[in-house]
């Protein structure tokens, strides 16, 4: 049988760093929140609250129209 491992928290990068609103100019920040096929990174992985996770999915898209961040990568 599988030992079970504890559940490992993850920093909520936002808090960490005193952002209070997500600007979708700051591509630096925006960047931390994507995978490396462009996609967004899920609550579960960045320890958001539900509402930075949408200020920063909205922020993305935002940023993605302006061509500031890629769009997901097609996969084959």
């Amino acid at each position: 049988m599988r030992e079970k491992r504890p559940l490992k928290r993850r920093v909520n990068l936002l808090a960490k760093d005193g952002v209070t609103v997500v600007d979708w100019k700051d591509v630096t920040l925006l960047r931390k929140f994507l995978s490396d096929r462009g996609k967004i990174r899920s609550r579960r992985v960045t320890g958001l609250t539900p509402q930075q996770q949408r200020q920063v999915a909205t922020a993305i898209k935002n940023a993605r129209e302006m061509a500031l961040l890629p769009y997901p990568s097609q996969t084959r």
